[in-house]
This record gives C-alpha cells, structure tokens and sequence, in this order.
C-alpha cells in the first residue's frame, strides 16, 4: 500500500480509462476513495474495493482533499469545475485538484488561476498507453504542475502508473500528451496503407505486421493497434473511439496553428478520421480507418 498525507481521495468520472484507474487507486492506496459519475451505475463497480458513491460533486469535494478528474474532453472540464453545483464551488483552501483528462493547455491555465484564488493547488496529469495500461496500473502519466505540487501528488499517480514525468508548469502535461495522440493516430493511418498495400499484393496481414515488428517498421502503434486489431479485423466499440482521435486531433491541430507550425502531415489524417466517422465508424477503435481501404 501507497502511504499518502490525504484523509480522504476523490475521483470524478468512472468510465472506460477512469474506472480503471480509480480501481487501481483504491486498491493501492492507504486511505479511502469516493467517486462520482454522470453514470453512478459506473462507480457502483467499484463498490467491491470499497470506493464509496458520492451523491454529488458537492459532497465528493467536501469529503476529499485532493480530487481526481477523468473526463471526456474540455467542454467537460470546465463545466465540472466552474457550472453551478461544480467544483470550484465547494472548495477550501489547502486542497488539491488533478486533471488527468486529454484537454487542452489553455483549460488547463485557465483553470489553475481560478483554483489558486481559492487557494487550491491544481495539475494537469493526462495518461497514455491505452485502457489494457489503465487496466494494469502501467500508465504513463503526463504532469503540468509546480515542483512542490509534483512531489506531493507522485505517490498517488505511482497507484495509476508506471513512469510518472514532470513536462514543465500546468498545460504542459496536455501539450506532451497531445503529441503523444497525434503521433500514434498518425502511425495508424501509415498502418492502414501498408496493410492495404501489403495484402493486395499477395502478402498476409498479420504475417506482414509480424515481420515489420522485428524490423525499423517497430512501434507501439504497430504492435498494439496493427497486429492485435487491424490485422484481425477487430474493431471494437469499448476502447478509443474514432470520435476520441477527432477530439484530439482537433487539439493538437489548435495547438499547432498558435505555435504556427503547418501540421500537413496530421490535417490529412484528422480529414480520414472525419471520413471514417461520415461512413459509420465514429464508435469504433480508431484502427477503423482501414475499412476505408476496403470500401
């Protein structure tokens, strides 16, 4: 067990990765954990490691003083931190706010100056490697925090994942994250071509991966999303969508035009992924795309 100075943690949003990671943290850690959900059906799965129910954000943020967020986006974290009957209500100062949904730097910046004139401490912590990761507590975990506050919070990220890394000041965490989604969704779109390439010239898929993985062709993208989905036809609607990959993209391509740099290569593959979802594939694991090789 994780020995940390909390009375109490909370964690808020309890579905596909932040169930996962909630059940590794109450399983790990040495204090108690209260949830809450849109979904309270979510967090009722987690009754069996004692994570208790909050009937509300109120009473989630009342009970705990450091509180965990995984949500969907960043139209969903600032309504969870700032709406009537959210967080930001409730606080006290001393407390501590981790944001470890795939956002954007500028919620995150926008959120740590109205958390610090309530004297609260706030980090943005998104993950990475995928929901089997999330599964196993082997996460890599992205942090934008001061020092003081990176220290005070690794114990209980260390419950999540496996390499804890300090990126730089609150957005960071989301700027190397966000490179991290671009980067993959963009080696699975070069998956999909050769596999295309590969197969219509006489070559078996999943042999083709294989042989690619013990060469310079070798990447996580190909091993996790390659051989085990692409190769197989296997798209299933219970991992990360293609309606996810958007959403990121579409971050990471702001971010691209603040900086001014002309991110081609990731604009042609935000264009397949909205193709893919006009053709019906929006809930399905990203390495979709390849259907529309086959169309």
């Amino acid at each position: 067990l994780i020995m940390v100075d909390h009375k109490q943690i909370g964690f808020i949003g309890t579905g596909v990765m932040g169930g996962r990671m909630c059940r590794n943290l109450a399983k790990k850690i040495h204090v108690p954990v209260i949830a809450f959900d849109m979904d309270m059906n979510k967090v009722a799965t987690l009754s069996d490691i004692r994570v208790e129910a909050a009937p509300s954000i109120e009473a989630l943020v009342n009970k705990a003083n450091i509180i965990l967020m995984c949500l969907p986006g960043e139209p969903q974290v600032r309504a969870v931190c700032t709406q009537e009957g959210g967080i930001l209500e409730f606080v006290r100062p001393g407390q501590t706010i981790i944001d470890m949904t795939t956002a954007t730097a500028d919620v995150e910046r926008e959120m740590v100056k109205l958390f610090a004139e309530k004297s609260v401490d706030y980090a943005d912590a998104p993950v990475a490697r995928g929901v089997t990761a999330a599964e196993n507590g082997t996460l890599s975990i992205m942090v934008g925090a001061t020092t003081e506050v990176f220290d005070r919070i690794k114990p209980v990220l260390e419950t999540m994942g496996t390499d804890i890394t300090l990126c730089g000041d609150v957005g960071t965490g989301q700027v190397v994250k966000l490179m991290n989604n671009m980067i993959m969704v963009m080696n699975v779109s070069a998956l999909t071509e050769a596999l295309a390439i590969g197969t219509r010239a006489g070559v078996d898929g999943e042999l083709l991966f294989k042989t690619l993985s013990h060469g310079s062709a070798d990447s996580f993208a190909l091993r996790e999303h390659g051989i085990q989905y692409m190769a197989k036809g296997d798209f299933p609607e219970d991992i990360f969508p293609v309606t996810y990959s958007i959403k990121d993209m579409s971050y990471a391509l702001r971010l691209a035009e603040e900086t001014g740099v002309n991110a081609e290569g990731a604009r042609l593959v935000d264009r397949s992924l909205k193709e893919a979802e006009a053709a019906g594939y929006g809930k399905q694991y990203s390495p979709v795309l390849y259907k529309l090789f086959e169309e």
